[in-house]
């Protein structure tokens, strides 16, 4: 058994947040190279410079990349040989989204109740999501998301008869919904089975996952490159003033679903596609 004192996960997650509102990871930042080199159109390409620059002066200046610095979004994976103490894991972890945003004096974008819309003042509470799994260290990934895009993402419960082409035709039907108004180029999560929470947290998760690997089943493998071409293929472009580089990266996960449903649930994600992951590791004792 290990013990994981619960200060260094808010040390974690403050580290986290400090970074991601402010750097890119790296497979995030190559793919928008990747883009701005594929990119046919002129007015896309020098969208893409634009990109660029603003995330250069970002990190050279430790300023955030977008004026939306999201709402934190924190998963953790607590091995079942870890024993956590020092505190509340909740309060631990909010303690360092507060911190985070209070000091890289990011924008507080959460309010205490979605209708009375009064501001916490402080970017709290945070979403957790908690998965107990094998072995004796906490991964802890955090996300900053922006709901210019979180609030172009879509679920729907199709009926098994609907098959792949209704899950695609619903891919297809949200990007082009988004438009301009969820920043592209894109970074797109798919989640397909489940239930209807369960596919929406895959979507999400999907976001987190490196947008250079590709899904390991064959089947969504290929499933994923072609809808990446078919979307592309929209000529929605950079901030949706046209081109070919519509979408930067597309991941879908899947999960078993029962005999009556198809959830789908396709989470849209600007150019900013903030997320870092972190592994703890404890001290043993007997």
């Amino acid at each position: 058994m290990v013990r994981i004192n619960v200060e260094k996960i808010k040390q974690a997650v403050y580290d986290s947040f400090l970074e991601i509102n402010c750097k890119l990871s790296q497979d995030v930042t190559e793919a928008i190279c990747t883009g701005f080199e594929s990119e046919e159109s002129p007015i896309g390409r020098a969208i893409f410079d634009d990109i660029l620059k603003n995330n250069s002066i970002a990190l050279e200046k430790q300023i955030p990349i977008c004026q939306d610095t999201g709402m934190a979004v924190v998963w953790v994976k607590a091995g079942q040989e870890v024993a956590l103490v020092g505190g509340n894991l909740n309060d631990a972890i909010n303690q360092g989204v507060r911190e985070a945003y209070k000091d890289g004096y990011f924008r507080n974008s959460i309010v205490s109740d979605p209708l009375n819309r009064i501001n916490t003042k402080d970017n709290t509470p945070a979403v957790i999501h908690y998965e107990i799994v094998e072995g004796n260290h906490v991964e802890i990934i955090v996300s900053a998301k922006g709901f210019g895009s979180e609030n172009m993402s879509s679920l729907k419960m199709l009926k098994p008869s609907d098959g792949l082409k209704g899950v695609i035709d619903f891919i297809v039907e949200t990007v082009t919904n988004a438009g301009p108004n969820a920043c592209p180029p894109f970074f797109i999560g798919v989640g397909i089975g489940g239930t209807m929470e369960k596919c929406a947290l895959m979507s999400k998760q999907a976001l987190m996952r490196d947008v250079s690997k590709r899904n390991a089943d064959p089947f969504y493998e290929k499933l994923e490159k072609d809808l990446i071409k078919t979307l592309n293929g929209l000529g929605i472009g950079p901030m949706g003033l046209g081109g070919t580089s519509t979408v930067l990266g597309l991941n879908i996960e899947v999960f078993p679903t029962h005999i009556a449903g198809l959830p789908v649930a396709v989470n849209m994600c600007c150019h900013v596609n903030r997320h870092a992951k972190t592994v703890i590791r404890g001290e043993i004792y007997d």
